[in-house]
């Protein structure tokens, strides 16, 4: 499943700049038609040598096949991340690529900021923070930048474009795992 994840991904980002792919889209789904069924995903491009973040873009919800949900992203996450410039064909060379899978979010509860802290498991928990119309998730893989849950619910504020400490106005929180496919 890891080649044919990958394979459809870069397959998406080479079609997006206009370059050649030879990816056998309806063989993959013949081989796995779980491909065909609602699925929810997150494509991440890392740069070489370091495994610098180079786009990441991805699905929270599970809303269309998930073929069609890796392809977007994929897309998205080579030329519209907003974050940086778009994907070109020699950073292509110097890209990995990780698709990962993601479960149905579970919303959580808990009274206060130590019974959150209880209840969250690093490194397995993707998080989504919303509050006051303000959304922003990070990735299961995020704890390994961020080990420590104050630092890591800091930058999520953050990223949601709220104060640094917005865990204490409660936030709903939410929870996903996922299955990670990375190139090799």
């Amino acid at each position: 499943m890891n080649e044919i994840l990958i394979g459809l991904a870069k397959a998406a980002i080479l079609v997006a700049l206009n370059q050649p792919e030879n990816f056998d889209l309806q063989k993959a789904l013949n081989e796995y038609p779980q491909l065909k069924e609602n699925g929810a995903s997150f494509v991440t491009l890392n740069k070489e040598p370091n495994e610098q973040l180079r786009g990441c873009i991805g699905s929270l919800q599970a809303y269309q096949p998930l073929y069609k949900d890796i392809i977007s992203n994929a897309q998205s996450a080579a030329l519209r991340d907003p974050r940086f410039q778009p994907l070109t064909l020699d950073e292509l060379k110097k890209i990995k690529i990780e698709v990962s899978i993601l479960t149905e979010p579970q919303l959580l509860s808990y009274t206060d900021v130590a019974d959150l802290k209880s209840k969250i498991h690093s490194p397995e928990d993707g998080v989504i923070l919303k509050l006051n119309g303000n959304q922003a998730t990070y990735l299961p893989q995020v704890w390994e930048q961020l080990p420590h849950f104050d630092d890591f619910f800091t930058s999520l504020c953050q990223k949601a474009g709220l104060n640094s400490d917005c865990l204490s106005q409660h936030p709903e929180i939410s929870i996903y795992h996922v299955k990670k496919y990375k190139e090799k």
